[in-house]
């Protein structure tokens, strides 16, 4: 007979991509391969492969917040990340299901019958804690296609952020987050603090893109912590999905129990094996994800 084992839950807020490298199935597959049930609400179906995106056809504010609360009625995550958000109204609606860290049973304003509410309502706590939020705030698409419309990058700045438990730029994102362009390590290392300082979240500014190096390197900084991590480049590996790889993986480390520091090595090793363990499909290669 045999024994039924109890998986963690992580929530993925984040498009979904047809080529299946990046996006929701990506997120899914890193979840399922670190042994976390993953549920998602999708915001944006794409039409892309691994070369290009032709189409982005946002969903409705109203069915992103409806999947949110659908999956915190039922299967309450122990972690959640945002990946790709493209509008100013759905990064607006995720801020607003976010904006209170802890729910108190008197400052809960949705609806008295859902069962979100009676959820907290009979919690013999006087406050209901919100599982850690990581955003990964996409962008552009490696093809140079504009993930995040202009707009809606003054939402996350100004709400949702603010909320982040772990903010995971790349190079490109971290310069428009601080206002300046980044260009060594030691840019990295300030931008990480700038950030932290700034919106009070931890920072991991990604260093993949970071010319004349031999590693990939990335900087985190939480007020405490500061780490570098390290790994070879990988050569002749076109690495579409790895940033959303790479944040689905500190968030299934988190929802699994490890602190935020520790989460963030163990992802760094995980999407550095990934791309180590890519595979070919017709003539482009996609990130292998076996645990």
């Amino acid at each position: 007979m045999s024994r039924i084992v109890k998986w963690p839950v992580a929530l993925a807020i984040a498009g979904s991509d047809s080529g299946g490298g990046a996006g929701i199935q990506a997120d899914l597959k890193t979840f399922a391969a670190l042994g976390v049930h993953g549920t998602s609400a999708i915001t944006c179906v794409t039409a892309q492969n691994p070369k290009r995106v032709r189409n982005v056809e946002p969903c409705s504010p109203k069915i992103v917040r409806q999947q949110i609360e659908a999956v915190f009625e039922e299967l309450w995550p122990g972690a959640v990340k945002t990946g790709m958000l493209f509008s100013a109204e759905i990064v607006r609606v995720i801020a607003e299901f976010f904006k209170a860290r802890n729910f108190r049973r008197d400052e809960l304003h949705e609806s008295q019958n859902s069962r979100l509410y009676k959820q907290v309502r009979d919690s013999r706590s006087s406050s209901f804690r919100l599982p850690p939020l990581i955003v990964d705030p996409v962008m552009v698409s490696t093809s140079g296609t504009m993930l995040l419309k202009p707009a809606a990058i003054k939402i996350l700045r100004e709400h949702l952020l603010p909320l982040a438990t772990l903010v995971m730029p790349n190079l490109h994102e971290a310069g428009v987050l601080t206002g300046r362009k980044i260009t060594s390590i030691d840019n990295m290392r300030a931008a990480a603090r700038e950030i932290h300082g700034h919106f009070g979240c931890a920072a991991l500014v990604k260093g993949g893109h970071l010319h004349g190096g031999s590693e990939a390197v990335d900087i985190f900084f939480d007020g405490r912590t500061e780490l570098l991590l390290t790994a070879p480049f990988v050569k002749g590996v076109r690495t579409h999905g790895t940033g959303c790889v790479y944040s689905a993986a500190v968030t299934a480390e988190l929802a699994l129990g490890h602190d935020l520091p520790e989460a963030v090595k163990l992802a760094k090793q995980y999407v550095t094996h990934a791309i180590a363990q890519s595979y070919r499909m017709g003539k482009h290669s996609a990130l292998g994800h076996f645990a």
